[in-house]
């Protein structure tokens, strides 16, 4: 059951992997509903505390680091730098973005282990684990590759094959090696501390039923596990990088990733309300708190069973009220990946499009995950850009501002007489606010966003049925009142637009010239631009997006399919086995190129005139499309000379040109290093 009418907030959003930049999976899966929600709290007078940072340690990190010949530490510091800069760039509004390698973060997830240690709340057992002799190192899932069993895939990890989605063990994989030596790791005996979750499991069960009001994926997920049965898990790791376990005789032993990173939560928490002359505790153990985990459909075990699990064997700590856990965004028809680089990157984005942050926010939010698997394309973001926003939303701010600059001098009018349409659209007005704050604190966010375009469409369709434009002809008092309850209409879209395009709301203020901070609570009022007030400039909301912008983003996308193709293209298989007098029988030469040009009605052929030293020779080769005329004559060549002339487009070949083709297809001519003497022969 929810909390009803809470004192304060903690709302968090997942801690990423500091191992790379962000992409738009990433912002539609939990970063964008979580600023939405906390905007759209704050703007109602709640106490909210948002917090997120980077997950620094686990075994992505120090992969990460083995690829980039860097340390783990120079990894992390990399990118969390460049995640807070775009989430700060994106508006995502966070009250603390920390790391999980601070001190505070070290101390308080040590402290907590040491709690449940000293509870007897873990188990200590000694299991079997893949050992690289050579590296002389454990081996954590990932580090260990070989062929799935299912698919035959020969790279499939320890914990998951990536071809064919299958999660495993590394017991499982067949001819399984080590990628930190490559040599075949063999099983050894090591001692960690589990926490008991199938002892937990009528506790956690309990707390899990409690809340039938969570997303059906959710709490379907959450039974899933519950009715296989919980089973212990270590919370220690047998790796060098991350939070040591503080016990003796645990060296080489740190804590697990999924114990320390949901501490993070309640570290950052923390280093906020120290910096802010806080009371960290309210935040967490008053039980009148509402916590609000945001996350990615791949985390909803670790925020629903095992951190509620950890938290409930401290047992000082409320424990989430809601996950309201997202499925995943897919791109241009194929899952997003980061090994593939098939993403649409956060910064590159706020590069390559400035200005258009609520554009994305826009898109991704219409577009959410939040009940199946969505797609992002960059024709649909075309088309919600200019059918949307530019068409409806900024159309309409675009005529109220114009139209009272023109027929009012720029100037508020004063409201005479309302018609019963008046009426009637200023009650549909008053009903907005609530229709999107409930659908936003229900997190329904995709419903939301479109009675927010509905409020656009009915100021629209105002000024259309009315039209001022022609009634002002005949009646100036009857237009002050269209255009002042138009302009009342786009002042309240600066309130309620502000949780999901909070750049709009800064220019649209701007244009209404708002000076005093209007919320949520002022939201559907009539009254919001006093008689008399004066405008500010009316600029374009929203600019139109033309093909060629968008046709430079799906090519950048195919040229990275193209480069995916081309690392897993191999070398072509050898031919059948010749005789060395096979061989001998060809007359392999070195010429000069002389004159070329192209083969008329032939998009392939090249004409070339060839220096033999034997008088010259004619031979065409199919190289058009990867040589001008102009490029080839003078190179130095080399051509088979005693292969059959053979007529091609009516015209006699006399030999022909050896080419290399590159990975990617692309020729290059065979030449020797220095110059030789045309004729020249090759053995």
């Amino acid at each position: 059951m929810s909390l009803e009418n809470p004192q304060r907030y903690t709302v968090t959003a997942a801690l990423i992997y500091a191992n790379g930049p962000i992409h738009i999976g990433h912002i539609a899966g939990c970063y964008l509903p979580a600023d939405i929600y906390v905007r759209y709290l704050r703007s109602t007078g709640k106490d909210v505390a948002f917090i997120s940072g980077t997950d620094e340690h686990g075994v992505p990190i120090t992969i990460k680091a083995k690829k980039e010949g860097i340390t783990p530490q120079e990894v992390v510091d990399k990118y969390y730098g460049q995640i807070k800069q775009a989430f700060s760039d994106f508006g995502i509004s966070f009250d603390i973005y920390s790391r999980t390698s601070n001190q505070i973060h070290h101390e308080t997830s040590q402290e907590f282990f040491t709690k449940l240690y000293n509870n007897g709340d873990f188990d200590e057992e000694v299991t079997e684990q893949y050992y690289d002799e050579v590296a002389g190192s454990f081996l954590a899932d990932r580090y260990i590759v070989g062929t799935c069993p299912v698919c035959g895939n020969p790279n499939a990890y320890g914990d998951q094959c990536e071809r064919c989605g299958t999660a495993l063990s590394p017991t499982e994989l067949i001819e399984p090696h080590s990628t930190l030596s490559g040599s075949k790791p063999v099983m050894r005996a090591t001692k960690n501390w589990f926490l008991p979750l199938d002892r937990m499991q009528p506790k956690i069960e309990e707390y899990v039923n409690s809340h039938t009001e969570w997303k059906t994926n959710v709490f379907g997920q959450c039974q899933s596990w519950l009715k296989e049965g919980l089973r212990p898990r270590a919370m220690t790791r047998d790796l060098d990088w991350g939070i040591k376990v503080p016990l003796p005789n645990a060296d080489g032993k740190v804590l697990y990733v999924w114990f320390d990173a949901p501490i993070g939560y309640i570290s950052m928490t923390k280093e906020w309300a120290e910096q802010q002359g806080r009371d960290w505790e309210l935040y967490w153990r008053d039980k009148d708190t509402k916590l609000v985990h945001f996350i990615g459909k791949d985390n909803i075990v670790f925020h629903c069973i095992i951190f509620p699990a950890m938290l409930m064997a401290e047992g000082s700590f409320i424990l989430a009220d809601n996950v309201p856990a997202n499925e995943f965004m897919n791109l241009e028809g194929d899952k997003i990946s980061t090994s593939r680089n098939w993403a649409v990157w956060l910064h590159e984005y706020l590069d390559e499009l400035p200005g258009k942050q609520d554009v994305l926010r826009y898109v991704l939010a219409a577009n959410a995950p939040e009940t199946k698997d969505s797609e992002f394309t960059w024709k649909d973001f075309q088309s919600r850009n200019n059918n949307e926003l530019v068409a409806v939303f900024g159309n309409f701010i675009n005529r109220a501002i114009v139209l009272t600059q023109k027929f009012c001098d720029g100037h508020v009018p004063p409201v005479s007489s309302l018609t019963d349409y008046d009426q009637q659209v200023l009650d549909e007005l008053a009903q907005f606010p609530d229709r999107i704050g409930q659908a936003i604190a229900n997190y329904k966010f995709r419903e939301a966003l479109g009675h927010l375009m509905d409020l656009a469409r009915l100021g629209n369709k105002y000024l259309a049925e009315t039209e001022p434009w022609k009634v002002v002809k005949t009646d100036q008092l009857r237009t002050n009142t269209i255009l002042n309850i138009a302009l009342q209409i786009s002042a309240n879209l600066s309130i309620v637009c502000e949780p999901f395009l909070p750049f709009t709301t800064e220019k649209l203020r701007s244009q209404l010239n708002i000076t005093e901070h209007f919320n949520w609570t002022n939201a559907g009022r009539a009254d919001l631009l006093t008689e008399g007030h004066e405008l500010g400039k009316g600029e374009l909301l929203f600019a139109k997006i033309e093909d060629d912008e968008i046709n430079k983003q799906i090519q950048k996308l195919l040229n990275a399919k193209r480069m995916n193709e081309l690392e897993t293209k191999t070398v072509p298989a050898l031919r059948n086995e010749i005789t060395y007098d096979d061989f001998a029988k060809m007359d392999i030469r070195i010429g000069t190129i002389t004159e070329a040009e192209r083969v008329p009605k032939s998009d392939k052929l090249l004409k070339l005139k060839v220096d033999d030293g034997l008088g010259g020779r004619q031979i065409l080769s199919g190289i058009a499309k990867h040589f001008s005329p102009e490029e080839v004559i003078g190179k130095q060549v080399t051509f088979l000379a005693n292969l059959a002339p053979r007529k091609m487009m009516g015209l006699e070949s006399q030999g022909m040109i050896l080419m290399a083709e590159d990975r990617d297809g692309k020729l290059a001519l065979i030449a020797p290093p220095d110059s030789v003497w045309n004729g020249g022969t090759v053995s």
